[in-house]
């Protein structure tokens, strides 16, 4: 009698392997979290690209620009302030000097050394009040002789000059009765009226009249310079795009090494 033959023993349930780093990120969940992070990313480096184009300051108008003479109320108006685009532009405008109207700023170099300006008040055919600084003079003698022949013979009424910004009235020596600034907000109190508005800066003459001196009035300048503390912020912004990507990864990184531990605890991920 032949001895019965026992059956092979059942196969053992396969052991799951656990599912690798690239398997997980390649899951719909974690997908859509990469497409997240890489647009936050991209919003980081343009903010980035931006700061570093805002580092290079100066070089916006160039010489070509400055020096073509075009019309005051063309790239300025009255009553609104001067554009930083503007600075420095030459212009040309119709105006009458206003008998009476004129100061005489204390401190003001030129290239014989340091002087007096002489400036004046002009309204133009609209109205509108411009202040123009028509020459310097070395004294202050020679500056109130040249006022009372503009008094007497008035200069033509077409001036070309370089449009500067208004400056600060606080540079201004008013204990020791003397003005050094030339602040168009301190101008229109002492003029004797100003009917339609006033323009936010004023016009250096390129000519001066009679026993006055051209006002030195060289043409802004073009050089570039670099703001430091923009790029840091560039480069700040270039960190946290970098952030998001490993913050991306990270998160993946500990759902792998999570999984892990839970099919085998005793695995040690480094």
């Amino acid at each position: 009698m032949s001895t019965p033959v026992s059956p092979p023993p059942a196969p053992a349930d396969p052991v799951p392997v656990p599912a690798t780093m690239w398997q997980i990120a390649r899951r719909p969940r974690w997908i859509g979290a990469l497409i997240l992070s890489l647009a936050i990313a991209a919003s980081f480096a343009a903010l980035g690209q931006w700061q570093l184009s805002r580092s290079l300051e100066g070089g916006e108008i160039t010489e070509k620009q400055s020096e073509t003479v075009v019309q005051l109320d063309s790239v300025a108006s009255a009553q609104e302030p001067l554009a930083s685009a503007t600075t420095g532009q030459s212009v040309r405008f119709e105006a009458e000097l206003v008998s009476g109207d004129y100061v005489v700023l204390s401190d003001r170099r030129n290239t014989d050394g340091m002087g007096y300006w002489v400036v004046g008040h002009g309204i133009e055919p609209s109205g509108a009040s411009i202040a123009i600084a028509l020459g310097w003079a070395p004294s202050i003698d020679a500056a109130a002789s040249a006022i009372a022949e503009l008094e007497s013979s008035p200069p033509s009424s077409t001036f070309t000059g370089r449009l500067l910004p208004t400056e600060s009235p606080q540079q201004s020596d008013f204990e020791a009765g003397t003005r050094s600034a030339l602040a168009v907000s301190e101008l229109v109190n002492i003029w004797q009226d100003v009917p339609a508005g006033t323009y936010g800066g004023y016009v250096v003459s390129f000519d001066a009249p009679a026993g006055l001196d051209a006002i030195d009035s060289p043409p802004p300048s073009t050089e570039v310079s670099l703001n430091l503390l923009n790029v840091f912020y560039a480069i700040e912004w270039v960190v946290f795009a970098g952030f998001a990507i490993f913050l991306w990864y990270r998160l993946v990184r500990d759902v792998w090494e999570e999984e892990r531990e839970e099919r085998d605890p005793d695995t040690a991920v480094d």
